[in-house]
């Protein structure tokens, strides 16, 4: 993953538009069984924090790469073959070890709260 140019607020514009809300629910809600709980909590938990307008736009620059590999259609490993999802995991993880000083309790407590709501439906 490439890191974010000094120019954070250009690098937040351009990752944007390969983000929206819609595909993001969308690919939550097809993948909430296949990934796991503890997955689907780490999503949530960068979701949540980009939400956060307290997050620096660096951060939310890390973020929104990694949402958006998430959601991309097609990625290094298609996600129907076996272990299709561990560059999806592997690039959730780093950007949770890349912006975790910016993860607040606020955000976590959220991230359950969803996750519990979305896992009792399934």
């Amino acid at each position: 993953m490439s890191r974010p140019s000094p120019n954070s607020e250009e690098e937040l514009s351009k990752a944007k538009k390969y983000y929206s809300e819609q595909n993001f629910w969308s690919k939550l809600k097809k993948t909430a069984q296949t990934i796991g709980k503890e997955a689907l909590e780490k999503v949530l938990i960068l979701y949540y924090c980009f939400q956060d307008e307290n997050t620096p736009s660096r951060e939310k620059a890390i973020i929104l790469g990694a949402l958006g590999y998430f959601i991309m259609p097609f990625d290094l490993i298609p996600d129907l073959l076996p272990g299709g999802w561990t560059d999806d995991l592997s690039v959730l993880a780093l950007a949770i070890a890349k912006v975790t000083r910016t993860i607040n309790d606020k955000h976590i407590e959220k991230a359950r709260d969803k996750l519990n709501k979305l896992t009792d439906k399934a």
